[in-house]
């Protein structure tokens, strides 16, 4: 079972998708919360797998609720869910550490796709997203950038570059193993070193020094 937690400050949105997960047998919703930080305590006390945040809240935002969030041991998968999809959100929640950002149009079965794929160790972003973010990467693309990011993945192994380049591509955990020959749970310790070598908060993070490298 997949524990939820909503972040929103719409009651009308938070119902909805309470009432939209509700009907998912791998989803449970185990709390709600109107801003960042009635969210932060909520984390604390209910111990989510994945939460659901707005951005722009009152009180305490959604990206810096996500930053504080991403600062704990063992933190939640964090999706945003944003009416807004303009470049510096995307890359502001990326930082931040957000494991998903999509709008809020997106359709109900891509929202609860996305739950899943989060809360399995994998990274989604709505296509908008990953528009902004592969033209803000490519406009601001320098000779010092890709040689800080060669620099960065000269800790790897052959093995864990090899994976690296694979999540650059957007493959999830089984597409690797397929790709590679590796089992999954071979994949996923490969990945969790590279989240640790690279100090990087997720796969999205570590996609984003793949391509400042010019490896994909």
């Amino acid at each position: 079972m997949i524990r939820v937690l909503l972040i929103d400050d719409d009651p009308l949105v938070r119902s909805a998708l309470s009432l939209m997960l509700g009907g998912q047998s791998d989803i449970e919703v185990v709390g709600e919360a109107p801003d960042g930080e009635a969210g932060l305590a909520l984390v604390t006390d209910l111990g989510p797998d994945v939460v659901l945040m707005d951005i722009r809240m009152p009180v305490m935002d959604g990206l810096e609720a996500t930053q504080i969030l991403h600062q704990r041991p063992s933190p939640p998968h964090v999706v945003v869910l944003t009416t807004f999809d303009a470049d510096d959100h995307v890359l502001r929640a990326i930082a931040a550490g957000a494991d998903g950002f999509l709008l809020k149009d997106t359709p109900p079965g891509e929202i609860v796709n996305a739950i899943r794929t989060v809360a399995a160790g994998d990274a989604m972003l709505s296509p908008s997203a990953t528009r902004s973010l592969v033209s803000r990467l490519r406009s601001t693309t320098s000779t010092d950038r890709v040689s800080t990011a060669a620099e960065r993945l000269t800790v790897l192994t052959e093995r864990e570059l090899e994976v690296a380049v694979c999540v650059g591509r957007g493959l999830s955990n089984s597409e690797i193993a397929s790709e590679l020959y590796l089992s999954i749970p071979t994949v996923k310790s490969h990945v969790s070193r590279l989240l640790t070598k690279l100090d990087s908060s997720n796969r999205v993070q570590v996609a984003m020094v793949v391509h400042d490298a010019g490896l994909v």
